[in-house]
């Protein structure tokens, strides 16, 4: 028998509501997001309020807070500008660098140079693409959802993915996810790697009515 601890939202702080969430939602994705303003000013930051929502249309989403007094971040304004920006998976040796992007600079700094990390121009956007980057999802703005004050949702359709070739089968399009030494987002200052996998294949209908146990990892 578990205990569980309930809480009522309507009952918490914003700042209580956050701790929660991040604290219960784990990993979560990391997305770098490199984009240009309008006067062609490079930029990037993390969001750890991220995922892919659908591949048909391929759709992914990023959690925005922008400031208090209703300023837009430079990754949200910029988004609104152009409608362009890439989301790079971020990998354990990307870590401490993605890390200096989260430093609140003003908006006429690079922070990919401030992060000493190298870039190349976009192919289907203006954005810059991350070299060191494992993968990098080129996306147009498909709508903003404004959730708040001063939050907003950016649903972005992917145009194109890069990934580093050594971790990519081009002709079965099998990626393989330890080269790719991903990382997540966990709670507080704490992050996750993405190394310690095991494998479980869902069973069909057939298979469940003839018995077939699932691996012992499922039950653990």
């Amino acid at each position: 028998m578990y205990d569980h601890t309930h809480f009522d939202f309507s009952s918490l702080t914003e700042r209580d509501r956050y701790k929660i969430l991040i604290g219960t939602v784990i990993p979560r994705p990391i997305a770098l997001v490199t984009t240009v303003s309008k006067n062609g000013q490079p930029n990037a930051g993390p969001f750890s309020f991220f995922n892919v929502l659908t591949h048909d249309p391929a759709i992914v989403a990023i959690g925005v807070e922008n400031y208090a007094d209703m300023r837009f971040k430079d990754t949200a304004r910029n988004i609104r500008e152009t409608g362009e920006f890439t989301v790079h998976i971020c990998d354990n040796a990307l870590v401490d660098q993605m890390e200096v992007c989260a430093i609140k600079f003003g908006p006429e700094v690079n922070e990919m140079e401030e992060a000493g990390l190298a870039t190349v121009s976009g192919q289907m956007v203006r954005s810059p693409r991350i070299i060191a980057a494992p993968a990098a999802l080129e996306c147009r703005r498909r709508t903003t959802l404004q959730v708040g004050p001063a939050r907003e949702i950016i649903l972005g359709e992917v145009l194109g993915v890069y990934v580093r070739s050594d971790a990519v089968n081009a002709s079965n399009l099998y990626i393989d996810q330890k080269m790719m030494d991903a990382v997540g987002r966990m709670g507080g200052h704490s992050y996750a790697r993405t190394r310690d996998q095991f494998d479980i294949k869902t069973l069909t209908p057939q298979e469940w009515e003839n018995g077939k146990s699932l691996p012992k990892t499922a039950a653990e």
